[in-house]
This record gives structure tokens, C-alpha cells and sequence, in this order.
């Protein structure tokens, strides 16, 4: 078994997910995701997000709102369709993720781009979609606005397991409160919600980065994960919180935090401004969990290799 720091695009390809999982344990804290927004404008037009920020060092890649019945991924050479995603993964040579939410397919937010269609809703027709689509990571969460709760979350998640479970890295937790006031600042997951999660099929429990969410501090991070690792499934910590746009002393410090708290999978949004995170803060990101040898070795690690 190689660890996740030491693969390359040809050992993604095929690599079960078991293997995916021990990988990222074994590198020890020092895996990053970063989210994009794949049918907004790119932040460089000739190119998408998803392959600038696989360039700024990324080794996962999480398209958010991405919709599994018409996918639209823009700046690449195929954009629409079930072909863009593997287009997409060709290019970027790296593992794909996407978000799932358990809302009513009513719900929509103000802004019409990030409006919510079915084809985001996590149900196991979606689910199968999306392992028919190569995608290696679910994460079952909510949107700002959109009224995603734990228990809604630990329902898709048991009925999804049932279907994907052995095929794909199932990740639940919010970043924020979602619009729920009741599960807002430190009662956004509690170490009941850790248990009802794993017991539901989750391989990765998401818990806001230390100082991303209102009263989320290292301390309260560090118990919820080591909790998460005793019952035996691995973390993410993640800043969902357009904290991903602050400047870069800011995002080495949540980095560093999250280091501490001993998570094995770190997140990065996709607010800098909207579609993904200011590039130079997942390089940023990248250098403070890893140093820059592993970080330039992402970076230029070739797609044909």
C-alpha cells in the first residue's frame, strides 16, 4: 500500500476504496481537498477551477453543486454531460468528490446559480449516478440556506451506504449551520452525531475547521476527532465559511489548527470569490500541513504519469 503523498494519476484510476481510505490515513494528516464550482465561469477562462487548483498543489477535488443528471463542468473542452466528468478527470489526474444534499427538491436559494435541482439531492438514484460517473467521494451536507439537518444527513447516508457503500468514500457532516439555528456554532455536530453517522455507513465525519464556525475552537475539534477515530473512521476538516478567500496568514493558522486537532483530510472551499478558493491560499494550504516538497511534488507530478 502507497500512501496518498505518493500517488500518481495512473494509481487513481483504479484504486478500490479501501486502498483510497488506508492511503489517506497513512499520509498522516496531510491530504487536501479542495472544492470548486464547476458550472460557474472560470477564475482563468481558458482553463476550469478544478485543474487550476489541482495546479496550486489539491490532491482531491470536490465539485459542489454539481448535477448528476446534466453535468456541466465549464472550461474544459467537453462541458456538458457524463463525458465532461471523465474529461475531467483525465486532465486534472486526480480523485473527484461531490456534495449530495438531503433537502426537499423545492428549495432554492436567492442567488439563481446556486439554485437546487434534483440532480443534487442525495438519494441512492443519484448515489449510483454518481459511481457510474467514476466519482471516488460523496459527501452528504448542505449548502448555506438550504436547511440540511444531522438527522436528514444520517437518513441519506444509511440509504445511500446500502447502495454505494462498497464503491465509494462516504463523507457527512456540515460546514456551517446550514440554516438550521438549532445545530448553529458548537452544537453544529456532537459526538452523538459522530455515532449515529458511523453507525449509518459513514467512512469520513466532516467537523468545521477550528475557527471557521462560531465557537468551534481546537479543543472541541480535537475531542470530536479523536472521538471519530476511536469508533474507527476517518475525518475532514473543512472551512466552508468563504474563509477561504482571507489572506494567507489566516489560512496557514486553520491550517496549523487542524493539524493539531489530528484531522486526515483537510478541505478548502470555493468562495475566494465564487467558484473556488483564492489559488494562492491552496497553495498556502498546502505548504503549512506538508512543507514544499510534497506540495511542489503534487504540483508538477504529470497527468500522463
Amino acid at each position: 500500500m502507497k500512501r496518498f503523498l505518493d500517488l500518481a494519476a495512473s494509481d487513481f484510476k483504479n484504486i478500490s476504496k479501501k486502498d483510497l481510505l488506508n492511503s489517506i490515513v497513512a499520509s498522516e494528516g496531510r491530504v487536501l481537498m479542495s472544492e470548486i464550482i464547476p458550472h460557474l465561469n472560470p477564475t482563468l477562462y481558458q482553463i476550469s477551477d478544478a485543474e487550476l487548483a489541482a495546479a496550486m498543489g489539491a490532491d482531491i477535488i470536490l465539485l459542489n453543486m454539481l448535477d448528476v443528471n446534466k453535468p456541466l463542468i465549464k472550461g474544459i473542452p467537453i462541458e456538458q454531460g457524463p463525458e465532461a466528468v471523465e474529461e475531467l478527470k483525465r486532465l486534472v489526474g486526480r480523485p473527484l468528490g461531490i456534495n449530495l444534499e438531503p433537502v426537499s427538491e423545492s428549495i432554492g436559494l436567492e442567488l439563481p446559480e446556486l439554485k437546487f435541482n434534483k440532480g443534487r439531492k442525495a438519494t441512492t438514484e443519484n448515489a449510483i449516478k454518481a459511481r457510474d460517473l467514476g466519482i471516488k467521494f460523496i459527501l452528504i451536507t448542505g449548502n448555506p440556506g438550504i436547511g440540511v439537518g444531522n438527522a436528514q444527513i444520517a437518513k441519506a447516508l444509511k440509504e445511500i451506504s446500502a447502495v454505494v457503500g462498497d464503491d465509494i468514500v462516504l463523507c457527512a457532516g456540515k460546514m456551517h449551520a446550514a440554516c438550521i439555528l438549532s445545530e448553529a456554532g458548537d452544537n453544529i455536530i456532537s459526538k452523538n452525531d459522530i455515532e449515529e453517522f458511523v453507525k449509518s455507513g459513514a467512512d469520513v465525519i466532516l467537523i468545521p475547521a477550528p475557527g471557521t464556525v462560531p465557537g468551534i475552537t481546537l479543543d472541541i475539534a480535537k475531542k470530536l476527532i479523536a472521538y471519530a477515530h476511536k469508533l474507527g473512521v476517518a475525518t475532514l476538516t473543512s472551512i466552508g465559511t468563504s474563509q477561504e478567500g482571507a489572506d494567507p496568514e489566516t489560512i496557514r493558522e486553520i491550517a496549523l489548527m487542524c493539524k493539531m486537532a489530528g484531522t486526515d483530510i483537510h478541505h478548502i472551499g470555493d468562495s475566494g470569490y465564487l467558484g473556488m478558493a483564492l489559488p494562492e491560499n491552496i497553495k498556502t494550504y498546502s505548504t503549512a500541513i506538508r512543507g514544499i516538497r510534497h506540495t511542489y511534488l503534487r504540483m508538477a507530478w504529470s497527468i500522463n504519469r
